[in-house]
């Protein structure tokens, strides 16, 4: 049997290492059994004792509202990702003008939390797909990576659950991600390398082809300018 002391040391290097373990977001099946309403009272609770056992003066005029407000914003924003109600609806066309190309759409910007930490991962997502008969509208790709990016995450985890998300919607394997991102439990703790970033990639279909995905690496390397 591990010893307390064992299990710490693996948990604490399980956290440094930013290993994901599950493609999937690890969530209780009675997940969902509270409401927002609810989650948001305990939470505020639970914040108001994390803030107190730091010696925090929670009658200042400035600090007595931060617990509803973090409690407030993890269920309705932060983490807002978690519920599947929250899961923007995909709508897909019939692609009547036979676009047969790559579609990219580049520079998404993606906030979300690293859930060793919890702390901020920010960065820029780059999708693309090739129609095998659908379309989808642009806004919907940001949407979908926004909504996969409101939880607690690993950033492997999200590159691959935003192309998975689209493989689905659209009926094609043909999708890839490139997420480009800072993470502040590596640039604000530990070893403090503000300049460092982290880069992850998910390759489905005609992407895993070499050429494909070196013409979609060019693509999400162009500049783009606006007068």
């Amino acid at each position: 049997m591990m010893s307390n002391e064992n299990k710490e040391v693996q948990i604490d290097a399980l956290g440094d290492d930013h290993i994901a373990t599950s493609a999937k977001t690890p969530l209780r099946k009675d997940a969902f059994d509270l409401s927002d309403k609810e989650k948001i009272e305990a939470i505020e609770k639970d914040i108001y004792h994390v803030m107190e056992t730091l010696g925090l003066d929670l009658t200042d005029d400035s600090l007595k509202g931060t617990p509803k407000r973090v409690a407030k914003a993890f269920v309705k924003e932060i983490f807002a990702g978690l519920n599947p109600k929250n899961k923007p609806k995909l709508s897909t066309f019939d692609n009547n003008y036979k676009y047969g190309e790559m579609l990219v759409e580049k520079n998404i910007t993606v906030y979300s939390t690293c859930e060793h930490h919890l702390l901020p991962i920010v960065g820029r997502a780059h999708v693309a797909y090739i129609s095998s008969g659908k379309v989808i509208g642009l806004s919907k790709i940001n949407r979908i990576v926004d909504y996969y990016a409101k939880r607690p995450q690993v950033q492997e985890r999200i590159t691959m659950q935003i192309v998975q998300e689209l493989q689905k919607a659209m009926d094609t394997q043909d999708v890839a991600c490139v997420i480009d991102a800072k993470h502040l439990c590596v640039n604000s703790r530990g070893i403090r390398d503000i300049a460092s970033s982290t880069v992850t990639a998910e390759f489905g279909g005609k992407f895993k082809n070499e050429a494909i995905k070196q013409e979609f690496l060019r693509y999400i390397q162009l500049q783009t300018e606006f007068e």
